[in-house]
């Protein structure tokens, strides 16, 4: 098993960083690039992966109460992933984004794993910070 986990400190409430993280419409402007998710009867989406062409079936929850989001693949089981956001006082967050990979032949290389962590955790910064949050 692999797993990745980075974090970033984001100068806006934690109930904004969540919304915009949560905001189903908008995955595709703070994920990697190269992946695109497809809302279905929630929770369940698919995701698209522009490196294989391939779609996989997975499960998406979101807490607001927890701040929360959860995913993972619905078939085997080979991924999952969260992110957590925590108030650190009123007008900064701290988000943590963790993955496992269950299945070592799906695990990206952990340098590769950290860099599409980080761009995505400033992306999701630079969203929350052209909408005000």
């Amino acid at each position: 098993m692999s797993e990745y986990e980075r974090s970033r400190t984001i100068a806006a409430s934690p109930e904004a960083v969540f919304e915009r993280a949560g905001d189903l419409d908008s995955l595709d402007e703070w994920l990697p690039h190269d992946l695109h998710v497809r809302p279905g009867e929630l929770p369940a989406v698919t995701v698209h992966e522009d490196a294989t062409g391939q779609d996989a079936r997975a499960l998406l929850r979101t807490d607001h109460d927890q701040l929360r989001m959860e995913w993972g693949t619905r078939d085997n089981g080979s991924y999952a992933g969260w992110l957590q956001v925590a108030g650190i006082g009123d007008t900064e967050s701290e988000v943590t984004i963790h993955l496992s990979f269950f299945d070592e032949a799906h695990a990206p290389p952990g340098d590769a794993a950290d860099r599409a962590l980080d761009d995505s955790l400033e992306r999701l910064a630079g969203q929350v910070d052209r909408r005000g949050g």
